[in-house]
This record gives structure tokens, C-alpha cells and sequence, in this order.
């Protein structure tokens, strides 16, 4: 079985979505350093070889983003397939547990996981996310505040966080 991937162009970049069988392996920045590197992991777990050519799971991720950049839709509904450790994976299902509209820093991420001296490795594995906005990483931010690396570059980190705060405060449509 292939991988069927087609191209998405988000208001703040260029993702490249990707299905396997029918669940959905791939939404990760096209641009951007570590993209070859999630894209070789998610082709080495999977045993498949990527195919250009859409799948009804890659069309219906392009139109709950299309709603999601419309502030229609603050969680999605498609089956995921996390490509990764187990650790890695572990991870990633905690971002699923962040509220749209909120952050938490990689510290409090490393306390609800409780492991409070894997703060790095969070990070790490947070950087390693390959089903981006989806599985939100971009909802973790420094310890202080700050915006730290981002797959999609750090103005797209902030256009997705300002896209919540804007929802969140009352312009979600209905």
C-alpha cells in the first residue's frame, strides 16, 4: 500500500497531507528544515512509498482545515495514524488534549505527561509531529511565553495561535 499525499495550501504556508489506507499520516509544513526527515520516518515506519495522487481521507482533511481557517470547526474528526516511538506517539496524544484557544509551555506539557524531567525530549518529540495543526503543536509554547521553533516557521506558530485567540474571544461562526 502507498501513502497518497496531496498538497494543501494553508493561509500561513504550504502542508502536504497524506493518507495511509484510510487513516491520515501526514500534514506537515512543506517547507522548513525537518520536513524531509518526518517525511523519510513516516515512509520507514509505514514500509510505503509515497504516491502523488489524493484520497477521499486527503480531501476531507483539506475541507475541515478549509473550515478551520474559516473559524467553522476547533477539532477535527479524522482517524490518525502516528508514525513514531512510542514515546513520541505518547506525546503527541497529550497535544490532542490541549483546548483550541489555549497554550501550555513544554514544562507544564512535561507535568501532565509527569514526567517533569523530559522536558527536552518533549520538546524534541513535539518538533517530530508530522500531522501538524491536526495534532495542534503549535499550542506549546517557552516556558516563558515566548514562541519557540515551529515546523511552519514561527509566523505561521503565531497566525494559527492568533486564528484561536480571535475564535476563542466570539468570532467563531456558528
Amino acid at each position: 500500500m502507498d501513502i497518497c499525499l496531496q498538497t494543501y495550501l494553508s493561509p500561513c504556508g504550504e502542508l502536504v497531507l497524506g493518507s495511509y489506507g484510510e487513516q491520515l499520516c501526514l500534514c506537515d509544513w512543506r517547507a522548513g528544515r525537518r520536513h524531509e526527515r518526518v517525511m523519510a520516518r513516516v515512509s520507514r515506519c509505514l514500509k510505503a512509498d509515497f504516491v502523488e495522487k489524493g484520497s477521499t481521507l486527503t480531501l476531507r482533511a483539506a475541507a475541515q482545515l478549509d473550515e478551520f481557517f474559516a473559524r467553522k470547526r476547533i477539532a477535527f474528526d479524522l482517524p490518525l495514524l502516528l508514525s513514531g516511538t512510542d514515546f513520541q506517539k505518547k506525546v503527541w496524544l497529550n497535544l490532542l488534549k490541549i483546548p483550541y484557544g489555549q497554550t501550555l509551555s513544554y514544562r507544564e506539557t512535561a507535568d501532565m505527561l509527569a514526567m517533569p524531567q523530559a522536558v527536552r525530549a518533549i520538546a524534541n518529540a513535539n518538533g517530530a509531529n508530522a500531522i501538524s495543526i491536526i495534532i495542534p503543536c503549535h499550542r506549546v509554547i517557552g516556558n516563558n511565553g515566548s514562541l519557540t521553533g515551529y515546523g511552519g516557521g514561527l509566523s505561521a506558530k503565531q497566525f494559527l495561535l492568533e486564528l484561536e485567540h480571535q475564535s476563542v474571544s466570539g468570532y467563531i461562526s456558528s
